[in-house]
């Protein structure tokens, strides 16, 4: 019959030690997510942040902090974050918080819900929406369908003059000059701007509706 274990004697085994977590461990253990970083980040920020710019600021945070919790972010892909801005947006739509993660030609940004406006609109009573007359969306439509495009093609298609409504979207940004036609005179060329894409929440002119068919519609000759 073997003899109960004395924790006195020194020829008994030792008790076997529970292995106490490392500092890596135990920091790896309070790490946020990269979801929650991602969204601290866009929220901080006053602009749509691009997938190269939240890459570049991890691998800085991760290059000025190696042995601190930004360094375990510093080998990630761009893949890696793409997936952490899915599960964000998912996150953000599933908890129905008042804003909500978009993606814009631009970059990714957090924007409050539409539905929130009434409420908005007195907390920010110098902030307009920018409204567009319909003969002024009917040249910017005109414009991104069928860019780049004079000024003469424009009024053959509408039937009227386009002069001040052009000038009009160029003052605001919507529209921008690409260059001149390689026609008699050497008229402008006008396309839509970053500034249109962001303003329609778009991440590209793919995403203008039925954009492939009305590409390819005979127009007026100028």
């Amino acid at each position: 019959m073997n003899a109960p274990f004395s924790p006195d004697d020194p020829l008994s085994p030792a008790p076997e030690q529970s292995s106490l977590p490392t500092a890596q461990q135990a920091l790896r253990d309070h790490l946020p997510t990269l979801s929650q970083i991602l969204e601290a980040l866009l929220f901080a920020s006053q602009k749509p942040v691009s997938l190269q710019e939240l890459y570049s600021l991890l691998k800085a945070a991760a290059a000025a902090s190696p042995n601190d919790s930004p360094g375990f972010f510093g080998n990630l892909k761009e893949e890696e974050i793409v997936l952490a801005l899915q599960e964000l947006s998912s996150q953000l739509a599933h908890s129905q918080r008042s804003y909500q993660l978009r993606e814009t030609a631009a970059g990714w940004q957090l924007v409050t819900r539409a539905s929130f406006h009434p409420w908005l609109s007195h907390l920010l009573p110098q902030v307009r929406p920018t409204r567009l007359s319909p003969p002024t969306l009917e040249t910017l439509a005109i414009i991104a369908y069928r860019q780049p495009i004079t000024r003469a093609h424009v009024e053959a298609i509408r039937g009227v003059a386009a002069d001040g409504v052009i000038q009009k979207l160029l003052e605001r940004g919507l529209i921008r000059i690409v260059g001149r036609a390689e026609i008699p005179g050497r008229p402008l060329l006008y396309a839509t701007s970053q500034l249109f894409l962001d303003h329609f929440g778009l991440r590209s002119l793919d995403e203008l509706p039925n954009a492939a068919e009305l590409s390819k519609m005979t127009l007026p000759k100028a």
